[in-house]
């Protein structure tokens, strides 16, 4: 007992030390994860919400998002600052204003997936018209970092077909598990995809999760899904407003085999594909209803 009560103060020491030391050691971690070293092309491995989140596919590229190694980033060569020009766009007195957003929602409220398309040929000059349209959504930066290639060649098309059908049955059988299968059940869906060979047209939208500087250097495009997902949903609009329809496919793992058929770059990725045309004189669609305005709006 005599000797524990010499050797209690020395422990009570020791440990005081060994506490200390550990406090110390947990600062100088935080410390270093929160300034880490600077590079041109922005903070090594500082998170980058507006890229980083962004959904990702399993491609191969020579050039991956995130990397960050000196010469691989670039400064953009656009002018610093923009010129700003007045803006004055038609303001419409408040009964016009009531007419046509009831208007613009009953032409909107129309608007329903459909898998039974037409095979009747559409003017090229609408598609067009209609893009143009979706490339007028806002983008981070205003970088546009969207691609949309339209395919209306019919081999193409049976491959592009081939590709999504393969890997759908796949997604039904093995991945997408049991409830997934069961929600679409009701709505007659499967991993047969007729409408792609049909469909006058396929859009595939891609995302550009980085652009080209004329250097051959990487330019950051900042919330590049967001702003493609944007751009989809004006595109959906302007296929509303011509009296077209389509079905929006995301197919799953379908991206890196078809930026490879379509020959697109490493830094584009799939983000949807719509297939494009008049609806089947038979065409039918699942009897579903939208949520009451006060299921989806709060107002304080």
């Amino acid at each position: 007992m005599a000797l524990l009560s010499v050797f209690t103060p020395v422990l009570a020491v020791v440990l005081c030390l060994v506490i200390g030391f550990m406090l110390v050691k947990s600062r100088e971690t935080e410390t270093s994860s929160t300034s880490p070293s600077k590079t041109k092309g922005g903070t090594k491995g500082e998170k980058r919400p507006w890229v980083d989140q962004d959904l990702q596919d399993d491609t191969d590229t020579t050039a991956k998002e995130g990397d960050d190694d000196d010469g691989d980033w670039g400064d953009s060569t656009e002018e610093e600052s923009l010129a700003h020009v007045p803006y004055s766009p038609l303001r419409y007195p408040e009964e016009t204003m009531l007419q046509r957003s009831e208007e613009f929602y009953t032409l909107m409220n129309q608007r329903r997936s459909v898998r039974f398309i037409s095979p009747e040929p559409v003017p090229r000059e609408i598609i067009n018209n209609v893009i143009r349209t979706a490339g007028t959504a806002p983008s981070g930066a205003h970088t546009e970092p969207w691609t949309f290639v339209v395919v209306s060649d019919p081999d193409m098309k049976h491959q592009i077909r081939l590709i999504v059908e393969e890997e759908e049955e796949m997604n039904y059988r093995q991945r997408m598990g049991e409830k997934w299968v069961q929600d679409l059940a009701r709505l007659r869906t499967n991993w047969i995809k007729e409408y792609l060979d049909v469909a006058p047209y396929l859009i595939l939208i891609f995302k550009q999760t980085y652009g080209i500087l004329p250097n051959g250097k990487k330019k950051t495009h900042y919330y590049n899904e967001i702003s493609v997902s944007i751009s989809c949903g004006i595109l959906l609009a302007a296929l509303q407003n011509v009296g077209l329809v389509t079905v929006t496919s995301t197919p799953l793992n379908c991206g890196p085999k078809l930026r490879l058929l379509l020959k697109r770059p490493a830094n584009e990725k799939l983000l949807m594909l719509l297939p494009v045309g008049y609806p089947a004189s038979d065409a039918t669609v699942p009897d579903l209803k939208r949520k009451h305005l006060d299921d989806i709006m709060l107002h304080m």
